[in-house]
């Protein structure tokens, strides 16, 4: 299944007689964004709060470590997502937070979930306001795999076994910045690749071999394991889910670096090269 979804494309199956679960993820640094939601939303959408319902307490684990599954479940089935019925989940525009939730729904077993390209702000829809009315209750009961997760340790070996890319800001992976965790740097290893560089201008995907040929140049290959990390577990999602469109899977390290930085015992590298 193609991870992403056109605008036009939603707009089709949700005039259908199956349509699918719409969730609307919008995120923002400062705060939740239901005020936005309340404003205006795609008809039929369910607001999920990133910070509330995607993350557990910020910490040892990073600033947005994953919520207990048990909690994100009775907030998926709140939202109304079943297993059998399929998931569009959408933000508005930036695709990290929609991306977020995309990997965390195919991390605990839902087979069918894509992202809107572009998000809301690709929309050429009708939108709706108000507060939303309340779904019937879906049945999804998370099951997480060990496969698309990497933790401290494994994110670090793999930097040197296999593919770890950063998907922040290049001068953040360089050190020459930190704007919001207490070290400046990247994991010794890890090889640079900004989520910038995976959409168009107009903040849709690049086409699948657009992207394929991004990550082969940046040494993906059929044999090597790949992972991904960012500052706290977002935007690392969106390099996730570019890979997927390129057909190529990749783990994710959600602690990413507000997690590594804040443990005095990992190294730390700067400059532009992996190191």
């Amino acid at each position: 299944m193609n991870p992403i979804i056109s605008a036009s494309q939603l707009a089709g199956e949700l005039a259908g007689q199956n349509p699918p679960v719409l969730l609307d993820v919008r995120w923002q640094h400062q705060g939740s964004m239901r005020s936005a939601y309340e404003e205006a939303h795609i008809p039929s959408a369910v607001f999920v709060d990133l910070d509330a319902d995607l993350a557990g307490p910020a910490g040892a684990g990073g600033r947005h470590p994953l919520p207990d599954p048990d909690r994100f479940g009775a907030v998926m089935r709140a939202a109304g997502v079943s297993e059998d019925r399929d998931v569009v989940v959408y933000d508005g525009g930036q695709n990290w937070a929609a991306a977020r939730l995309w990997w965390m729904l195919r991390w605990t077993g839902h087979a069918s979930v894509r992202v809107l390209d572009g998000g809301i702000a690709l929309w050429t829809g009708a939108l709706e306001e108000g507060a939303g009315q309340a779904p019937a209750e879906g049945s999804f009961v998370p099951a997480p795999n060990d496969t698309d997760l990497l933790d401290t340790d494994s994110a670090a070996a793999l930097a040197r076994s296999g593919l770890l890319l950063d998907a922040r800001a290049a001068e953040r992976y360089r050190g020459e910045v930190e704007p919001i965790d207490s070290v400046a740097g990247h994991i010794p290893g890890a090889v640079s690749a900004p989520t910038t560089e995976n959409v168009a201008e107009d903040g849709s995907f690049k086409s699948a071999a657009e992207l394929k040929d991004r990550f082969m140049g940046l040494g993906a290959s059929g044999t090597a394991e790949i992972g991904v990390y960012c500052g706290s577990g977002v935007s690392g999602a969106h390099e996730v889910l570019a890979l997927a469109v390129a057909g190529i899977p990749a783990a994710l390290y959600v602690g990413s670096w507000s997690q590594w930085s804040a443990d005095p015992s990992r190294p730390v590298a700067t400059g532009p090269d992996p190191k």
